[in-house]
């Protein structure tokens, strides 16, 4: 079976891999990734987001779910665009990545985390690269960003900057390897598909990229800082954390 182009891809890092092949996810713990979309009656986070969220806190030491939660969607938001933005780059196309048929173990590391059974078709739908890499990031980042908005109450701008700070990250990551293995062609690409995703909404107003140096500056703040010994990341609107009692950077 044609493999596609997912293996060219993961020579990049395990970010960029997925995991592929036979066998029972069910039976290894893994949950369909869109089981981590799914919200309560109530509103409340279902168990699969519940406890992934749960899970990051204690790891940080946080007391504060809605910084874990911030944290979470960045974390798979870059799973995913890393999966998608590197086969685009790389060989000219995007596999599918369907929330029904994409399985996850957070308690996994990547590349080991996500398993997709078999092999991923490679997307043919209309509206070009950019718009197939669209197309496979955003079937998971909208409905995880609507369950978290509304769950944990982070706001949806906030968690829009975490969006494009993730792309942006695995844009430096792919940029740099196809600078250091002569793949010239393939980071320009990268750079123009990346700045295609940032250059309209939802992500238009999250920041800015620039070129030379290539990197990201954005508009909002993952609330890392609020992470105890936690810091500002390098792309973070703030200047200075703010003190943890102020409440001051927690709209994003």
């Amino acid at each position: 079976m044609d493999e596609g182009p997912l293996p060219d891809a993961a020579r990049v890092g395990p970010f960029f891999a997925l995991r592929t092949g036979s066998g029972d996810p069910g039976a290894e713990g893994y949950a369909r990734i869109g089981e981590a979309y799914r919200l309560t009656d109530a509103g409340a986070p279902g168990p699969v987001l519940r406890a992934r969220v749960e899970a990051v806190a204690a790891s940080l030491r946080t007391d504060e779910p809605r910084v874990a939660a911030s944290l979470v969607y960045q974390g798979l938001a870059a799973r995913v665009w890393s999966l998608a933005l590197g086969p685009a780059a790389l060989s000219g196309a995007v596999s599918h990545l369907r929330a029904d048929r994409l399985w996850w173990n957070p308690g996994r590391v990547a590349p080991d985390d996500l398993w997709w059974p078999g092999v991923p078709t490679v997307m043919g739908e209309p509206g070009g690269l950019a718009g197939q890499l669209g197309t496979a990031a955003f079937v998971h980042l909208l409905p995880l960003h609507r369950a978290i908005e509304r769950a944990y109450r982070v706001p949806g701008r906030l968690l829009w900057g975490n969006a494009a700070s993730a792309l942006a990250g695995s844009l430096r990551v792919l940029h740099d390897w196809c600078r250091a293995h002569g793949r010239a062609e393939a980071a320009d690409r990268a750079v123009e598909l990346t700045r295609a995703q940032l250059d309209h909404p939802p992500l238009s107003d999250a920041g800015t990229l620039n070129s030379a140096p290539l990197g990201y500056r954005r508009r909002s703040c993952c609330l890392y800082y609020r992470v105890p010994g936690g810091g500002l990341c390098g792309d973070c609107v703030l200047r200075e954390a703010p003190g943890r009692g102020s409440g001051r950077g927690t709209a994003g």
